[in-house]
């Protein structure tokens, strides 16, 4: 399969300008002339024009070219740069196919073991994004950046795609979290919602407060859609719904940093950005660049192989006086990241979920005789 018919090349005036050896652009290879070759390719950048899941949208195909002209004047990281550009994807007839060329865009990258980086296009785009997993036959676990809820029965598909995720069938979703949401752009329902569906959700000052603490909800993900209206319109305008409280970037560029290190995360999407409500010098797709600089910095700095049995890892076994018996943690020595065991029946459906991501904190609630609240949540799931 090519996947080069669905895409438009990079906008010529990005790939005529001049740039600093040392810039972005100079270390990797882009759509211009020609589609690039992804033999040896680790990450892909997809640029999405579509704006039909909201209302009005008339500049959101503008923010993918907005967001590489920030980007691409950035200094290169310190990883060995292996990624591609691969311009913007075409939008489809309908919606629909538009849904449908992420998903096969998705399908073949990660097939590649490339992992597809979405910029541009509104939030609903993220289902596409999710489809593209659903050959692989395994669960997957989808974390949500958002001021809001997207669940809602009606209206525009940027408004119930996350709920369109969550009904789809086949169902291939292990978890969903949501980090940053608003209270007061939450209908309280929408929590109960999440709460009966054992969904981990963080309200915006919670993840503040604790933001070390969220890193390993961000490790359990497969795949991150981060919708920039979570930002606050301080420091990043450009979104339709900007609000005055948000995230500051700063806080964005660190969740980006710990997805990138993620070593199961496989796709990114940052979603969005309408540069018809930015300031005059597009600080919303400054933001972004420095969003997805700081992803790709954290992809080249993983460390963890993820085999616990290896020499990696030291285990550690906390006893307590009540079922479960013991408590299973596995610490890597070149990280420092935790993990925990959970106990279930061994299928080949859960095989890839029974060691899961915690902290520090959990292995000293345990070690205090306390079940950690993570292991009970993980737990629920896997019944």
């Amino acid at each position: 399969m090519s996947i080069s018919s669905f895409f438009e090349p990079v906008a010529e005036f990005l790939w005529q300008k001049k740039y600093s050896e040392n810039s972005f652009f100079k270390q990797i290879h882009w759509f211009g002339e020609e589609f690039p070759d992804l033999k040896g390719i680790q990450i892909a950048l997809v640029g999405l024009k579509e704006d039909r899941g909201i209302k009005k949208g008339e500049s959101i195909a503008r923010g993918a070219t907005e967001i590489r002209e920030k980007l691409y004047d950035l200094k290169r990281g310190m990883g060995a740069y292996r990624i591609a550009d691969l311009g913007d994807l075409t939008p489809g007839k309908t919606l629909e196919e538009t849904y449908d060329r992420i998903q096969k865009v998705g399908e073949f990258l990660m097939k590649q073991q490339i992992l597809p980086i979405y910029i541009g296009g509104t939030h609903d785009l993220d289902y596409g994004q999710y489809l593209s997993y659903q050959k692989m036959k395994k669960l997957v676990s989808l974390l949500t950046v958002d001021s809001k809820l997207d669940l809602e029965e009606s209206g525009p598909m940027a408004d119930q795609h996350t709920q369109e995720i969550i009904l789809h069938q086949p169902n291939f979703l292990f978890s969903y979290s949501h980090l940053a949401y608003q209270s007061f752009l939450v209908d309280p329902s929408l929590i109960n919602v999440m709460e009966k569906l054992y969904f981990d959700h963080m309200r915006l000052g919670i993840v503040r407060k604790e933001l070390k603490e969220i890193e390993p909800m961000i490790r359990n993900a497969d795949l991150l859609s981060f919708d920039l209206c979570a930002i606050q319109s301080a420091d990043a305008p450009g979104v339709v719904d900007a609000q005055p409280f948000g995230l500051t970037a700063q806080e964005a560029c660190q969740i980006c940093w710990f997805a990138g290190m993620n070593e199961k995360l496989s796709s990114m999407g940052i979603y969005s950005y309408e540069p018809y409500y930015d300031d005059a010098h597009n600080k919303t797709a400054k933001v972004a660049a420095v969003m997805i600089w700081y992803f790709i910095e954290g992809f080249y700095s993983r460390k963890d192989s993820l085999s616990f049995k290896s020499s990696d890892y030291i285990k550690y076994t906390v006893s307590l006086d009540t079922k479960p018996n013991t408590l299973v943690f596995y610490k890597s020595k070149k990280s420092g990241k935790w993990w925990m065991e959970i106990p279930h029946n061994e299928t080949e459906k859960f095989d890839r979920v029974s060691t899961v991501p915690c902290s520090y904190s959990d292995y000293q609630t345990a070690q205090k005789g306390e079940i950690p609240e993570r292991w009970i949540n993980a737990q629920i799931k896997l019944l």
